[in-house]
């Protein structure tokens, strides 16, 4: 009984069991053992706690903890469910589900539509829109005239805001990403991970 106690304190606050997590994602319980360890790298690289902080999450996505990008603030605030400024492994896990190439499209949509909705008034607007992009590019190191920006936005707009509206609603949103929306992939920080073996890689 003791080893069983002992074992449950040394796992993360947070932490569910690998066959919940499992029946929950499209992850089998051995890609959820992979994530744990993943997290427990992630989430003791600069506090340790056992939680992923934003300094921690950007030091994943970036290997700097001090670039802030929103994008990546994006992404964080979506995988932080419980809004308590940290993610947990439940979150964690849960939030990555989205990205594996099993996961339900419905999901992917919803998933980037909540990305670009940063003011999250349930729709996109040209505003957003054009800040996502600059991230995006930003993150990518792109560097593209404010022209070209522009005519990204109004390319986007004129083919997904089909009411005319200057809104984009997830009715649209679907439209408009759907024949794209299979190449969302798992973020790089899962990708550069030291488990390059696991089969959530192959």
């Amino acid at each position: 009984m003791g080893g069983a106690s002992s074992k449950r304190s040394k796992q993360a606050p947070g932490y569910e069991k690998s066959t919940v997590l499992a029946a929950e994602t499209p992850f089998t319980v051995s890609e959820v053992e992979v994530l744990y360890e993943l997290f427990k790298k992630l989430s003791n690289s600069i506090i340790a706690d056992g939680l992923i902080h934003k300094e921690e999450f950007q030091l994943a996505l970036f290997k700097n903890r001090n670039q802030r990008n929103l994008f990546a603030d994006r992404i964080f605030d979506i995988f932080d469910v419980n809004r308590n400024g940290v993610i947990e492994f439940g979150e964690f896990v849960r939030s990555l589900g989205v990205f594996h190439p099993n996961a339900l499209v419905d999901d992917k949509i919803a998933f980037v539509f909540r990305l670009y909705d940063l003011r999250q008034t349930g729709f996109i607007e040209r505003e957003e829109l054009k800040e996502m992009v600059l991230a995006l590019l930003h993150e990518s190191d792109l560097v593209l005239s404010v022209e070209n920006v522009e005519s990204i936005v109004d390319k986007t707009f004129s083919e997904a805001d089909t009411q005319g509206d200057g809104k984009i609603d997830p009715e649209e949103w679907k439209g408009f990403v759907s024949k794209d929306i299979n190449s969302l992939s798992f973020p790089s920080f899962v990708g550069s991970s030291e488990i390059e073996d696991s089969e959530i890689l192959a």
